[in-house]
């Protein structure tokens, strides 16, 4: 749904990129972060190429390291188990001059009648017993979208069923001496970012909107941990203490608002703050949120200017 959203804002001009001076290895290392957890857990090897030397766009970070998480995500979630990864950055001395970034793997692959098809709306391949968590055909599309948006371009490979694919994303590549003394090839994070590190645990059972979210709030400056169920995020905040909870309501065992109630009996946690982030919007679910005890109410997917505006507005 949170991808969904995310097209319906895109087609009706909805969103704006905040486009800065960076290096495309920062935005890579960020998606790799974030993609970790899902091809560590399917035994995945994942080889990385990326050259010494910076590759300076103008890009939204956000947005464009979205765009190497959802294709470094299908790629794990479309390869058996032990599979290999391999993703490539370079760049191309074209007239004008591109970064190129590839991400390969030895996956279930696209048969030759679907390749021009992959990246429309709701497309999907035949769905397989191995492959129960595939998505609902959007997720290509939002690459292209952002791709498109950033002034590049994204292509697919794959020598048929069984063999595998590759997905290519072109980008105009900047000259150093154009970029300017904003250029930065550090830690990519935006200048937008909090000026306090909080320490802040995120709880949603989806997992690549989990995934996609802390890597924004590691973007801004702040150290993270993820939960996907209620459990879970209980013993993790009994150790973890954090200043800031980002909670779903629709959980699975426990719903969202009986973990809020538990987690401020838990030693330390009292006053933490905690924020429904859900898709329930009414008057009656905010209501119902207020009553359990949340100290906001946000809806998904959550406008990123609000999201900075809480960052920085609680007394934490």
């Amino acid at each position: 749904m949170d991808d969904l959203l995310d097209v319906s804002r895109i087609t009706r001009g909805l969103i704006t990129l905040q486009k800065e001076p960076t290096d495309l290895r920062t935005v890579l290392n960020r998606a790799v972060e974030s993609s970790r957890p899902l091809i560590d857990s399917r035994k995945h090897v994942l080889e990385i190429h990326i050259p010494e030397r910076p590759l300076p766009v103008m890009a939204d970070i956000v947005r464009l390291a979205q765009v190497f998480l959802n294709l470094l995500n299908n790629a794990a979630k479309y390869t058996p188990e032990g599979g290999r990864i391999v993703l490539t950055a370079e760049a191309v001395r074209d007239d004008p001059p591109q970064a190129r970034v590839s991400v390969r793997d030895t996956g279930m692959g696209i048969p030759e009648a679907m390749l021009p098809t992959v990246f429309e709306l709701f497309t999907q391949l035949e769905r397989t017993i191995d492959r129960a968590d595939g998505g609902l055909g959007i997720g290509l599309t939002l690459v292209r979208r952002l791709t498109e948006m950033h002034g590049g371009a994204v292509s697919v490979t794959s020598a048929g069923p069984g063999q595998g694919s590759v997905f290519s994303v072109t980008l105009p590549l900047r000259d150093d001496a154009q970029m300017g003394a904003d250029f930065t090839v550090d830690d990519g994070a935006p200048e937008r970012q909090p000026s306090q590190s909080r320490r802040i645990l995120v709880v949603d059972d989806n997992r690549d909107s989990t995934d996609s979210l802390a890597m924004l709030l590691r973007l801004y400056g702040h150290d993270v941990r993820t939960a996907y169920d209620g459990r879970q995020s209980l013993a993790i905040a009994t150790t973890y203490r954090p200043d800031l909870i980002l909670l779903d309501l629709g959980l699975p065992g426990i719903s969202g608002f009986d973990v809020a109630k538990q987690m401020r009996l838990l030693p330390g946690l009292a006053d933490v703050a905690i924020v429904a982030l859900t898709g329930y919007g009414t008057d009656q679910d905010r209501a119902q949120s207020n009553a359990a005890g949340f100290n906001a109410h946000f809806v998904k997917p959550i406008d990123l200017t609000a999201l900075r505006d809480l960052l920085v507005s609680f007394k934490y």
